[in-house]
């Protein structure tokens, strides 16, 4: 898996690495970190993109993130696709989630899904927030999402 960071620079660590060293550098400065982790995607035409992201927030002073990009040409219907994006989050945030732990970082993963029924992703809340919260993560949906909805957004190409 490739990731980058906001400025478009090449993370060359595994992923585990680059977090862990981001960790160990903010906490040595003093700085109090929260991490959220999300996915968006976005279709166009025959393809179907998926960005995920990695937000580091300090206290009090601004963040960073890690992004990651990937394609696939294959078709999902709505629901399938809004899981799908919580089942990326799900897979890096168990990735990392021994470091936040040791490192008494808090960790929350992001959902790009409406909790308002008057919007088509609502159809996929219950299965995304059962899943996310039966792995033991902390949960948030739109319009508290901003790790899904604003900044990986940002990032589908």
């Amino acid at each position: 898996m490739k990731w980058r960071k906001f400025n478009g620079e090449s993370i060359e660590l595994p992923i585990k690495d680059a977090v862990a060293n981001a960790i160990i550098r903010e906490t040595e400065k003093g700085v109090k970190l929260k991490v959220c982790i999300g996915t968006d995607s976005q279709v166009k035409g025959s393809d179907t993109e998926f960005a995920t992201v990695i937000v580091f927030l300090r206290e009090h002073n601004g963040g960073f993130m890690y992004i990651h990009n990937d394609k696939t040409k294959q078709k999902f219907h709505l629901k399938e696709r809004m899981l799908l994006e919580v089942a990326k989050s799900i897979e890096i945030a168990y990735e990392l989630c021994d470091l936040f732990i040791e490192h008494h970082v808090e960790m929350e993963v992001h959902a790009d899904i409406n909790t308002n029924p008057n919007f088509k992703s609502n159809d996929a809340l219950k299965e995304a927030m059962g899943y996310i919260l039966g792995m033991g993560f902390a949960f948030k949906a739109k319009p508290e999402a901003f790790a899904s909805s604003c900044c990986a957004d940002k990032a589908v190409n």
